[in-house]
């Protein structure tokens, strides 16, 4: 038997993998839990955006999670990632262009009419892929409960993998949080296909459509342990560079508004390690969903070279 504990984005894919490999396993919900932060991301699958600033392990590893989630999110999407910039941050273009690869330089209009006049330019990353982060969790835990997974807030039974994200740091002290903020509007008169990320100096954000006319707007990176509502620093921010991508936000109606604590070991690099008498998959900084089912499959061979994993 596996414990897996926390229903996070790592939790549910470490389960799932280990599930469909025929593991024999329970998901463990702490009790009193907060709201895992996996559930306020923007769900892109964007390893080359993210080799802006990210290691190549990043890059390289993210990319196997794209056709990992084209098989388990019934949202997935693969349209590919626009990056702008407005005119007086141009630079900031050709910077993201040095430090990417994998991508075309573009007339914006060509990948999204409605943003004619706008951008003179942009760059165009053809592989990569979105999804609606809510709805793939949902998805992934329903597929565990058909196989007959267990999930629930009792004690564990079995050999712990430990995905509590931010709570783990009695065991893994190194972790530290880094706050994200995020805000959905509903703006059904605006037409977008893909996310599409707005360069700045300060704050640069991303913009993902979702289904019925919502749009992710996201997402602020604080180094702070701090709980609770958006900010309204942050609010102003995002909101201000959607509607410099398009006038037509001014007129969306804000329908939520999130704010999450994100997992980092000092590296930002995401791992699977063996500690004690459990498993950690943890530290998924910004990458949770492009790294957890890469970290999903290390972990479940791991187990299938331990001779005494049960299944």
């Amino acid at each position: 038997m596996i414990s897996v504990l926390g229903a996070g984005v790592a939790g549910l894919c470490a389960a799932t993998e280990l599930a469909e490999r025929g593991h024999k396993l329970e998901v463990i919900l702490p009790k009193d839990a907060p709201e895992p932060a996996s559930r306020f991301a923007g769900g892109m699958l964007a390893p080359f955006c993210e080799g802006e600033a990210a290691p190549e392990e990043v890059v390289i590893a993210g990319q196997a999670s794209i056709g990992w989630w084209q098989r388990h999110a019934s949202s997935f999407a693969q349209r590919g990632t626009l990056v702008l910039a407005a005119p007086r941050d141009r630079a900031e273009l050709d910077r993201f262009a040095r430090a990417t690869r994998a991508h075309d330089w573009v007339d914006p209009v060509t990948l999204e009419p409605e943003l004619t006049g706008r951008f003179a330019r942009g760059l165009f990353y053809p592989g990569e892929a979105h999804m609606d982060p809510v709805q793939a969790m949902d998805e992934l835990r329903t597929g565990l409960l058909e196989r007959g997974v267990a999930l629930h807030s009792g004690a564990p039974s079995g050999r712990i993998v430990d995905c509590r994200g931010l709570a783990a740091r009695d065991r893994r002290p190194a972790l530290r949080a880094v706050r994200g903020e995020m805000l959905e509007v509903l703006a059904p008169d605006i037409a977008l296909s893909r996310p599409v990320r707005l360069l700045h100096p300060r704050f640069p954000c991303y913009i993902v459509p979702r289904a019925d006319g919502r749009y992710m707007i996201g997402a602020t990176m604080v180094e702070s342990d701090r709980t609770g509502p958006v900010t309204v620093r942050a609010a102003m921010e995002l909101l201000s560079a959607a509607w410099t991508l398009h006038p037509g936000f001014a007129e969306a109606q804000i329908v939520m508004t999130g704010a999450g604590l994100r997992p980092a070991y000092p590296d930002n690099l995401p791992t699977v390690a063996l500690q004690d008498d459990r498993i950690h998959l943890n530290g998924l900084y910004r990458h949770g969903f492009l790294m957890a089912p890469v970290l999903a499959v290390q972990l479940a061979a791991q187990f299938e070279r331990d001779p005494t994993h049960a299944h």
